[in-house]
């Protein structure tokens, strides 16, 4: 093979393998496998390669790897939303899970749409994953399509799926709607109102608990529902606010899909001198850092995040390593948070 002056290969001008176990003194092979098992060579070969390596700046071929072994090392993680405060939680969770190993992350943000989770899953799909998390649990006919085809084993994050036999790591968002639709009930609130935004699955499990509870009790009324596609944003919840008290005058609480709805709410209602919980109770859903700081502070579901990244890729790295998992949908539940605001 040809080398330029400068020790790297032609036509690349990436440092080779071959160079850095020249460097090392020992075989592409030997070399090669301090690299990927360094358990497997002796403290001395591996210091040596490693040198050589930091040396040359040689950066391993995955692709090349890749199709060698037919593993990548890589996990694809996608979520709706690097923005909003709940995803990085979740993230942060993966990263801690699978640090210890070998494998690197592949993260996409979806922007909540079904064409962008498609487009992201055709690119990343020709990196060959070895695994990949996801934030939902349905998906569009072309996604669902690509997952099985691929045969690459999937765990769902933030939902539970149905079925016990689909990798799934998370809690009911139904559930967690019914519970905190019961607990305003319990408080003697009957006029609660719901306001739904981005409208993505889990905000829709989210109102499909509170109208559970809501018949349950006797009290359903569609009056009390305001259901937007719009971004979640503090903003929207002052707005929303305005839009529920003009709508249903007699609305005495309100259950936000989120807490930066919620927290808009209170805002709102402090510029309009509307006294909460004295006049209207609010809450929210997925207890973000602010929310117990608020003034009043804030009624709100208390979500784990960072535990389902974490359960969920630990969960991944398992069946990746080809053992059966003891339980394939890990539920870790959710708790009602109550404060000042309800």
């Amino acid at each position: 093979m040809s080398r330029s002056s400068g020790g790297k290969a032609r036509g690349t001008g990436r440092t080779t393998l071959e160079q850095v176990a020249a460097l090392a003194g020992v075989s592409i092979m030997t070399a090669s496998r301090a690299l990927s098992q360094p358990q497997l060579v002796s403290e001395a070969t591996r210091v040596k390669v490693e040198q050589a390596v930091d040396e040359l700046g040689y950066v391993p071929n995955r692709a090349a790897r890749a199709l060698a072994s037919a593993q990548s090392h890589v996990i694809v993680v996608l979520v709706p939303s690097l923005s909003n405060a709940v995803f990085p939680a979740v993230l942060d969770g993966i990263h801690d899970a699978v640090g210890p190993s070998r494998y690197q992350l592949l993260i996409g943000n979806t922007h909540y749409s079904d064409r962008e989770e498609e487009k992201l899953l055709r690119v990343y799909l020709q990196s060959n994953p070895d695994g990949i998390l996801l934030t939902s649990i349905t998906h569009s006919p072309p996604v669902a399509q690509m997952l099985a085809n691929s045969r690459v084993p999937v765990v769902s994050m933030m939902d539970l799926a149905d079925s016990p036999d689909v990798l799934s790591v998370g809690f009911s968002q139904l559930d967690a709607g019914v519970e905190m639709t019961r607990h305003l009930i319990g408080k003697g609130y009957r006029r609660i109102g719901f306001v739904g935004a981005q409208l993505d699955e889990r905000t829709l499990r989210r109102a499909d608990g509170y109208r559970q509870a809501m018949q349950a009790a006797g009290l359903a009324d569609p009056r009390l529902e305001i259901m937007v596609p719009a971004p979640s944003t503090i903003a929207l919840g002052a707005e929303l606010m305005d839009r529920m008290l003009a709508s249903v005058p007699d609305c005495d609480a309100v259950f936000f899909c989120n807490d930066d709805l919620a927290h808009g709410a209170i805002y709102h209602c402090q510029r309009r001198g509307i006294p909460v919980p004295d006049r209207i109770a609010i809450c929210g859903f997925n207890d973000l850092p602010a929310s117990a700081w608020m003034m009043p502070s804030l009624t709100t579901i208390d979500t784990p995040r960072y535990r389902i990244g974490f359960e969920a890729a630990k969960l991944l790295l398992q069946v990746i390593g080809g053992t059966e998992p003891e339980q394939k949908r890990i539920d870790l539940g959710f708790t009602v948070r109550e404060r000042e605001s309800t």
